[in-house]
């Protein structure tokens, strides 16, 4: 667990392995990453908090969505390009209607 290889991540995401490459030398400049030649990709302490603030996220759009009445497999498809473009004052108002009883 923790790693990946450019192939995996490739076919997982429709994309070429040339594209793979350059976002994860982009990510190893960025810190989030490390990789070796011929080796997996490993997440760094900064990319483990940076994709668990991303999971966070994503579980409380998903959330909300569920809990003013949208289908499950709707709510997962619309929080993938919800969550990238919510503020931070509209997550804190999901979340606040999330802890209060439905």
């Amino acid at each position: 667990m923790g790693e990946a290889r450019v192939v995996d991540l490739a076919r997982r995401l429709g994309v070429t392995h040339v594209t793979v490459n350059r976002t994860v030398a982009r990510l190893v400049r960025d810190g989030y990453v490390s990789t070796q030649p011929y080796r997996a990709i490993f997440l760094t302490e900064r990319g483990r908090k940076l994709a668990e603030e991303c999971s966070r996220r994503h579980q409380t759009v998903v959330a909300f969505l569920r809990r003013i009445g949208v289908p499950e497999r709707v709510a997962e498809l619309d929080a993938e390009g919800i969550e990238h473009h919510v503020s931070r004052e509209t997550l804190s108002a999901f979340q606040r209607v999330l802890s209060q009883p439905p």
